[in-house]
């Protein structure tokens, strides 16, 4: 074997001792380089894992979120139509109110302008059979010549009245 190892160039007290450096330099790179690596890569590997598991909650977060806020603009809708309904519902009791009190001040004032009308009539009316009792007295006291006393007058004022009536 020392025959073809020579042959081939290679010197067997070298060999053991370039293998002898390769292991030390293999045994330190690994003891200060490739183990911090490793542990390095590790705790990258962990980093990123939570943060993936970070990124899903914050997502399922943020999906429960807007199915909130989804929720929550709903009902606010909701209510708004409600208090919407409730207004016009509350505007249509008022309008109804204020049309019924319109109603009733307008037959108010009509009741007390025919009550006004009637007792202006009542007056006017009476004043008129005064007026033609005055006459009919005057008249008979011109077409007759004399002078009548102040039951004459009177008895033919009620006379004419009766006979107006």
């Amino acid at each position: 074997m020392n025959g073809t190892l020579e042959m081939l160039g290679i010197q067997w007290q070298k060999l053991i001792v370039q293998t002898i450096d390769f292991s030390v330099a293999l045994v330190v790179l690994w003891i200060f380089v490739y183990k911090p690596i490793f542990k390095i890569l590790d705790a990258r590997k962990v980093k990123i894992a939570e943060g993936l598991a970070n990124a899903d909650k914050i997502k399922s977060e943020v999906a429960k979120t807007e199915a909130d806020r989804q929720k929550i603009l709903a009902e606010a809708g909701d209510l708004a139509n409600k208090i919407i309904a409730d207004a016009r519902a509350a505007v249509a009791r008022v309008t109804e109110l204020e049309t019924q009190k319109a109603v009733a001040a307008a037959e108010q004032i009509v009741s007390k302008a025919r009550e006004a009308a009637a007792q202006e009539r009542a007056a006017t009316l009476s004043e008129l059979k005064r007026e033609v009792g005055r006459l009919v007295v005057q008249t008979t006291t011109t077409v007759t010549g004399k002078v009548l006393t102040a039951d004459d007058q009177k008895r033919l004022a009620e006379e004419t009245q009766k006979q107006l009536a």
